[in-house]
């Protein structure tokens, strides 16, 4: 309505004839009618794009981070504790099982094996012997044999076969508290480590095992190892 009044205004300006307007002059009245008009519409902004929810996010203060709660003594005290620890005092010697014979640790039945002492030589068996032996063996330089010797009584009312084969015999010997070393792989027939053969009713055989050990060591303790199952046993021998 605004609008229309100027303009019937404007033409009728003068005395009642209504002047003669160019197109540029015509644009210009016109433009300004339509900014007058905007300028008291309520429903136009005067903007392209509405920032006034922008302008009132950044107005409002930025909430500040809150510092996290410690968790009250008690309830710290109630969680469990996830740290494992690990004892490793112990060495092998404590997992092993507590045996006193050969034939307890392998199994054998009607078998009792007792260790009988030792021999320190530069050759096993024995040159006195050499008219019944079939094979030998020699020390090699800077060393010398130990032959450790046991006895295997059969104490069943039959003849017994014993395979240590089968058992899956192997020994390992520690002189004087130092590393083992593990049993020589001989030919012999009463090697105890591969020994296969029948011990007759109320019989005893007399068995070997033999490890190198330094030419002039003094002997004052002896560990046998045994092995072939889960887990080692040892044996002090003296």
């Amino acid at each position: 309505m605004i609008l229309c009044g100027i303009t019937a205004s404007l033409l009728m300006t003068g005395c009642g004839a209504m002047p003669d307007l160019t197109q540029e002059e015509t644009e210009l009245i016109s433009e300004y009618a339509v900014g007058v008009l905007l300028k008291y519409d309520k429903s136009h902004g005067s903007r392209l794009v509405d920032t006034s929810a922008y302008d009132k996010a950044e107005e409002e203060p930025a909430l500040e981070e809150l510092p996290a709660e410690p968790i009250p003594e008690e309830e710290t005290e109630a969680l469990p504790d996830t740290t494992e620890i690990m004892d490793v005092s112990q060495d092998e010697e404590g997992t092993e099982p507590q045996i006193s014979s050969v034939e307890e640790y392998y199994g054998i039945p009607n078998v009792a094996i007792q260790y009988t002492g030792y021999e320190l030589a530069a050759s096993y068996p024995s040159l006195s012997e050499e008219e019944d032996l079939f094979f030998s063996m020699d020390a090699t330089p800077g060393t010398q044999l130990l032959v450790l010797k046991f006895s295997a009584l059969n104490t069943g009312n039959e003849d017994q076969s014993m395979n240590m084969l089968q058992y899956g015999a192997r020994f390992r010997v520690s002189v004087n508290g130092e590393a083992s070393k593990g049993a020589l792989a001989t030919m012999l027939l009463n090697d105890m480590q591969t020994y296969d053969d029948v011990i007759p009713a109320g019989s005893s055989v007399e068995l070997v095992s033999i490890v190198e050990v330094p030419q002039d060591i003094s002997i004052e303790s002896i560990d046998f190892i045994l092995r072939g199952k889960e887990e080692k046993a040892t044996l002090r021998l003296q």
